[in-house]
């Protein structure tokens, strides 16, 4: 799971305007990168300016996903991600960086603003933190660790019916037991299975 991009946009009646960006493009090589990042601005522009106010959107491009967050004020946001990065994670994301900036920054200056003339330093930081979305998101770390807990339930569940299933093995093979013993432990078994959990 990655994130490349992270752009805050305006969408005026007319244009489509680059506010401020942050882009991880380490894991392309060197000699790509720009032209990767001028990309991912194209795209983030385009996603912007084609969708409507008020509305959210996942773009899906070859292994890429670009989810899009336009408000019905016209500031938007796009974060570029890897197809497996969770959805719900990428638009709490969205949401919490245009609450940050429409606090920040004046919004006259929305319309007019450039990412150098923007002051506005919080998106390096969101998009470093939110690599990793289990770290991030509180819901998605509660998630991952139900999860890991059912992992070791079911594994632990399945050593304890295949313990029970060789005991009961051991026991009908066994010559020392007493006929008695084998009808006891054959009824307690058959009492104590009504309450097995599956």
């Amino acid at each position: 799971m990655k994130l490349y991009s992270l752009s805050v946009l305006y969408k005026s009646e007319s244009k489509v305007g680059l506010l401020k960006a942050a882009y991880d493009v380490s894991s392309f090589s060197f000699f790509q990168r720009s032209s990767v990042q001028e990309f991912m601005t194209f795209t983030s522009q385009l996603i912007v300016e084609r969708s409507a106010k008020g509305s959210r959107a996942s773009v899906k491009e070859q292994e890429y996903l670009c989810h899009v967050y336009v408000r019905s004020d016209g500031l938007a946001a796009v974060v570029i991600a890897d197809s497996e990065y969770p959805s719900r994670v990428a638009f709490s994301l969205l949401e919490k960086v245009l609450d940050e900036f429409s606090k920040q920054v004046d919004r006259i200056d929305w319309p007019v603003g450039s990412p150098a003339t923007i002051q506005y330093t919080a998106l390096e930081g969101h998009l470093s933190r939110y690599q990793n979305p289990r770290e991030a998101d509180p819901m998605s770390k509660v998630q991952a660790e139900l999860d890991e807990t059912k992992i070791i339930l079911h594994n632990t569940m399945e050593s304890l019916l295949e313990r029970g299933e060789k005991l009961d093995d051991l026991v009908s093979k066994s010559e020392v037991l007493g006929t008695q013993s084998k009808a006891f432990y054959k009824t307690a078994r058959k009492q104590n299975s009504c309450c097995a959990v599956m």
